[in-house]
């Protein structure tokens, strides 16, 4: 009997380790254990026929004001996407003013800004090599794994703006950038990169994003400033907007949680599938004074977060055919003319390493999902975390963990 028990622990332990170092290999942006599957790429289903993906993207409906916080609904209704005005004979007038994207670089991450909405439509992460390009690996040419993604083949980007009355600053409002540095210099710990809309519906949005080295996570700032002659009471919208295609390539050996996820203090980690969110069987924390929302793609995520304490409402949606996203809208306080109230908010899009992302807000480390296995990967990576930290090799550490787990069994 104790010969049976022991297999199948050793059974369980080794799986356990197998996924636990192939995830860890990923990290680090080397190849997985047991490589990648040969299927083809998936190509993001486009809204209509001769709609790209990234005018999908560009279009993403914006989310309806709630008009009580406190009782909200179970679901958040969708504005008709904005179209671009039409004159008498039909033909369509030229926009107010033009768009641009453009890229800063800090020593981890390459980020690309759109200033239609200053949304985040495009992520590098320059210490996270890209496997999939093996002609380019092979070079030493290969560049930094994507996450967000704004093309004709993927839908991924980060939007913000207001609701609440008529004409405000959206994700669909062109802004301007405020001149500045787009690199992050030898010396320099922080970029900054800012944003102000045009005035519409009475306000002015700004919005600053703090970039520091070595970091995944930003300071995203919006100052809602009331340039009219009335008090205006805005909410503010934070949102993910993905496709609902899995990544290309997927594991063969086991697959991995795509899709939006919901952290409160409440119901804790929720994942959301993107089919219940196409059949409308979303059940998740509607409401919450802390957490976070969260996109989960394979080894990486993104999330947008709000301090402890501000009440806010979190929604799913379909924005449109195979395109979804997960956000919160929280209520300011009334506004007077002249005045200007500020939201501090983070942002992240990185690697899903623990302990870095348990030092961003509490409960964003469980994007990292073990599946089934997650009761003993867990605690089994907690365990060659701490071996790591005292012998400072990886290789070593799993040898070392092995040793004390066999000398464990057999006690």
């Amino acid at each position: 009997m104790n010969d049976i028990r022991r297999t199948i622990l050793w059974t369980i332990f080794g799986f356990s380790m197998v996924m636990l170092w192939d995830n860890y290999q990923v990290s680090i942006g080397q190849k997985p254990t047991f490589g990648l599957s040969a299927q083809p790429p998936v190509v993001a289903t486009a809204p209509a026929a001769t709609t790209p993906a990234s005018t999908a993207a560009a279009n993403a409906s914006i989310p309806s004001a709630s008009g009580n916080l406190n009782n909200a609904t179970n679901s958040i209704a969708v504005q008709a996407v904005n179209t671009p005005p039409t004159a008498q004979n039909g033909t369509t007038l030229a926009p107010a003013a033009a768009k641009e994207r453009f890229e800063v670089q800090t020593d981890v991450i390459k980020l690309t800004f759109d200033t239609e909405g200053g949304s985040l439509v495009h992520s590098e992460f320059v210490k996270h090599v890209d496997l999939e390009d093996k002609a380019a690996v092979k070079a030493g040419t290969a560049k930094g794994v994507v996450l967000l993604d704004d093309s004709k083949d993927r839908v991924y980007v980060a939007q913000t703006g207001l609701v609440g009355a008529a004409n405000l600053p959206t994700h669909k409002t062109v802004m301007t950038v405020v001149p500045g540095a787009r690199k992050l210099e030898a010396g320099a710990n922080e970029l900054v990169v800012k944003f102000e809309s045009p005035e519409s519906g009475g306000v002015k949005l700004v919005k600053t994003y703090t970039l520091k080295r070595g970091a995944y996570d930003v300071a995203v700032k919006h100052e809602v400033v009331n340039t009219g002659t009335a008090a205006v009471s805005p909410q503010l919208y934070l949102q993910l907007v993905r496709d609902g295609n899995k990544l290309p390539g997927e594991s063969s050996f086991y697959s991995t949680f795509t899709g939006p996820a919901i952290y409160t203090a409440a119901k804790k980690y929720q994942k959301v599938e993107f089919t219940d969110i196409e059949k409308n069987k979303v059940d998740v924390e509607k409401q919450a004074s802390e957490g976070y929302v969260a996109m989960v793609q394979h080894y990486f995520a993104s999330a947008w977060i709000l301090p402890d304490g501000i009440k806010r409402e979190l929604f799913t949606r379909k924005v449109d055919t195979n395109l979804y996203s997960v956000g919160m809208i929280t209520g300011l306080d009334s506004i007077a003319p002249g005045t200007t109230k500020t939201v501090e908010s983070r942002f992240f899009a990185g690697p899903q390493v623990e302990k870095s992302m348990e030092s961003i807000t509490p409960g964003l480390e469980l994007v990292k999902d073990y599946g089934m296995l997650t009761i003993l990967a867990k605690p089994l990576y907690w365990l060659l975390d701490k071996l790591h930290s005292y012998i400072g090799n990886w290789g070593w550490a799993i040898i070392a963990l092995v040793l004390l787990l066999k000398i464990a069994f057999y006690w």
